[in-house]
């Protein structure tokens, strides 16, 4: 098989439909070297709360590391199945689903210790809980909406903004939280309109 173009293989090259193995109906196949490296993700989210909240002030510089492999291993797991060809439905579901997580750990340490503003903090939670809604609703209903640049784009920042506030670089980390932010609720915006417009192709073929 022909090895993917480098712009595939790293990412900037999204065009075309998504592997076969990612949509809705696929078996899950969980054992897969991408799969692995989400399960290791998920498994040092825990750690890494434990971690950051233990000192008291939220300072800790292995809660800070394990923050920053955590949130790198998003776009390792992404890579290793563009590299390997593993690609998995589990896989497609797992991944936002552990960058959500992720990033809720990282406001709850902000939120605990007033690192980054509370208001921001408290709009992305909202919006990461409302794309869990509209994500279930989603699946129930057969839509499987695709991720969006300014979804893709959103999550540098946002991770890069909670690192450096953890980091103590706390205007660095409020000016690129605040740019994740606006690129995440224009990625909601586009997702509600995705939906919508898949739900209605839907029902006009029922």
């Amino acid at each position: 098989m022909a090895r993917p173009p480098v712009k595939r293989l790293i990412g900037l090259d999204r065009s075309g439909p998504p592997p076969p193995q990612t949509q809705a109906g696929s078996p899950l196949r969980p054992w897969t070297i991408p799969n692995a490296v989400s399960f290791s993700r998920l498994a040092l989210i825990p750690v890494f709360l434990v971690l950051a909240l233990a000192p008291g002030d939220g300072v800790s510089t292995l809660a800070i590391v394990l923050f920053a492999i955590c949130g790198w291993g998003d776009y390792a797991d992404g890579l290793l199945a563009r590299v390997t060809g593993q690609y998995s439905r589990l896989g497609t579901l797992l991944d936002p689903l552990t960058d959500r997580l992720l990033a809720i750990a990282g406001v709850v340490v902000c939120w605990r210790y007033d690192l980054l503003p509370r208001w921001a903090l408290a709009l992305l939670l909202a919006r990461e809980a409302s794309i869990i809604v509209l994500a279930r609703a989603g699946l129930r209903q057969g839509v499987d909406v695709r991720v969006n640049w300014p979804g893709r784009l959103s999550v540098a920042p946002l991770m890069g903004g909670i690192f450096f506030a953890m980091a103590g670089l706390a205007t660095l980390g409020e000016i690129l939280f605040l740019i994740g932010l606006a690129l995440s609720l224009s990625a909601t915006a586009l997702y509600i309109r995705a939906g919508v417009e898949a739900r209605a192709k839907l029902s006009s073929s029922a």
